[in-house]
């Protein structure tokens, strides 16, 4: 097949398949994170309008989206005054604003910053489209998540299956090195991360990847900290030019549409994300998750640990206390 016939074949399944029903809103459009993972949405079947928010810029980014021919209409809504109509009728939306972490930043740097806009579009989200699937990018995902819970508490609308933190970026990164250190194809690799979205509180079950892959223990725990070290690993490389912006929106969009997909009824849908959850004594934690039409469907849990992975959780729950409690502080105090 020809590179012209190839590209006609991909752009007919992009805009011959079934019904495009779904409102998905990027909050943060027109970032870093924001612009690649709209390019990105946009090119989905499944989104039927694909509206962006974001301070500056936003005009711009979607005219520039909307000269692709896909089926998602675009439209872009720039400052406060412009939010609501962003949002309405909103089925999912999701939150890459804030400012990104630079060389020397812990996300605990991030805080003070990205809590308040995470709280200000969440309670805009809470009034005006408490429905919605809500997607959280912002770092520290640990404490941000448990701040667009209590908004969404404080304006009684709380479902605590329609509130995702996004860490799916850490299971593409242990995919991608897993696959990388064995010799496999990254796409056939699946590796379960639990925990959080940051350091130690990343717990990349690598026992339970599939396929089964086996390493010596000091490999094992080289692998293990780079990927709970992996964000760091960028914002070096890129020295001051900013963090993991591609790999997220890549990441973003990978739960976006696995969420849209088990929306639209398709079963068998499983992504780790950070929610609510009742498997460990920290009160939000990643596992695995089975969603569906109304969000998360079934906690699967952390399933069988090894020896190392039960000693890397245990470390991990008094830091994502702290940060969780933080969050939730943060809330309360607004």
């Amino acid at each position: 097949m020809s590179k012209i016939s190839a590209g006609r074949t991909l752009m007919r399944s992009f805009s011959s398949s079934s019904k495009r029903q779904a409102k998905v809103a990027v909050l943060g459009a027109s970032g870093g994170i924001g612009q690649p993972m709209s390019l990105l949405i946009k090119q989905s079947p499944l989104v039927s309008h694909l509206s962006l928010y974001d301070i500056a810029h936003t005009p711009g980014v979607a005219a520039d989206l909307s000269h692709i021919n896909t089926g998602a209409v675009v439209t872009g809504h720039m400052g406060p005054d412009q939010l609501h109509a962003c949002l309405d009728k909103c089925d999912v939306v999701v939150i890459p604003a804030g400012v990104p972490r630079k060389p020397g930043m812990t996300r605990d740097d991030l805080f003070n910053t990205n809590a308040s806009i995470v709280r200000d579009l969440a309670a805009a989200c809470a009034k005006v489209c408490p429905k919605a699937m809500i997607c959280i990018i912002s770092n520290p995902v640990n404490s941000t998540v448990p701040i667009a819970s209590e908004v969404f508490k404080k304006h009684n609308v709380y479902d605590p299956k329609r509130i995702f933190g996004v860490t799916t970026l850490d299971v593409v990164r242990a995919n991608a090195f897993i696959a990388e250190a064995k010799g496999l194809d990254p796409v056939e690799v699946n590796v379960p991360v639990v925990g959080g979205h940051s350091g130690i509180t990343i717990v990349p079950l690598i026992s339970q990847c599939k396929p089964s892959v086996t390493f010596d223990a000091d490999k094992l725990d080289a692998m293990t900290k780079r990927i709970q070290e992996a964000g760091t690993e960028v914002v070096k490389a890129k020295a001051g030019a900013g963090s993991a912006t591609l790999s997220m929106a890549f990441a973003g969009a990978r739960f976006t549409f696995s969420l849209l997909n088990a929306m639209k009824g398709k079963s068998g849908v499983i992504e780790c994300a950070f929610v609510k959850s009742t498997e460990t004594e920290a009160s939000y934690f990643s596992t695995p998750l089975h969603l569906g039409p109304n969000g998360l469907e079934k906690n699967l849990g952390l399933g069988k640990l090894s020896s190392y992975e039960k000693d890397l959780v245990e470390k991990a729950i008094p830091e994502l206390k702290n940060n969780i409690k933080k969050g939730e502080d943060f809330a309360h105090k607004s």
